[in-house]
């Protein structure tokens, strides 16, 4: 199998930026600008389904205006086959051991169901207020620890707006403003008090979107966590069975 992101790479990546992440305030995190070079976000915006297209979940009211993809258990094959193999490559085990030498958070799974992940989008005049993510997925029942975006916007002006802004615990202010910018990837924790969000309306032309991939990831919940009640295999002989 080819990875579009190099294993080596990403070890080395994760080796280098592993301090900055653990001291980034308000919480854990790290910015990686050219996660993605040009001509990969390119690939994925070739196939990038239209704001019109059936493909999208529409959401509008006060705190969220945006397109996502309602999970269900065929939703990755709702993908286009270019970016469901983006998909494929971000939930792979580089992935897993690129974000578990970064983090330090060991045992993280991905979600196959692209449980509220997988492509967003938000148009002209959509926000989505700072909040703080829901904690356990679902279907698995697993506790939810990561976020990563990845943004997909060439060309992408300040006076656009759309920064994704990390809050401090208290929200009493923004601590960091991050712009969308293409091959832009963004990884932090996500606890009870990781608070996010771009809650101003997004002021870019007609014709733009803010698109960004999502991927989000998983571990045991520590205080139900079995593993202290593991035991190995049971073999029984049947009758007359001497090994």
């Amino acid at each position: 199998m080819e990875y579009f992101l190099e294993p080596r790479d990403l070890v080395r990546l994760a080796n280098a930026r592993k301090e900055e992440y653990a001291a980034a305030d308000p919480f854990p995190h790290v910015v990686i600008d050219d996660f993605l070079s040009p001509a990969q976000v390119d690939e994925i915006l070739a196939d990038f389904p239209p704001s019109d297209a059936s493909f999208w979940t529409n959401y509008h009211h006060p705190t969220t205006i945006k397109q996502d993809t309602t999970p269900d258990m065929l939703a990755e094959m709702r993908l286009p086959p270019s970016i469901r193999n983006w998909m494929w490559q971000l939930n792979s085990v580089p992935i897993l051991a690129f974000l578990t030498t970064l983090t330090g958070i060991r045992g993280l799974l991905p979600d196959p169901y692209l449980f509220g992940g997988s492509l967003h989008q938000i148009p002209p005049g959509g926000l989505l207020k700072i909040h703080a993510d829901f904690n356990f997925h679902q279907l698995t029942g697993l506790r939810r620890r990561l976020n990563m975006l990845i943004y997909l916007n060439h060309d992408w002006a300040p006076s656009y707006g759309g920064d994704l802004e990390l809050w401090d615990c208290e929200m009493t202010q923004c601590v960091q403003r991050i712009a969308p910018l293409a091959g832009r990837c963004v990884i932090f924790n996500t606890d009870a008090t990781s608070y996010h969000g771009h809650p101003e309306p997004l002021r870019c032309p007609p014709d733009r979107t803010r698109k960004s991939i999502a991927l989000y990831y998983y571990t045991i919940d520590p205080d139900h966590d079995p593993r202290g009640r593991i035991r190995n295999t049971t073999r029984r002989r049947r009758p007359g069975e001497t090994y």
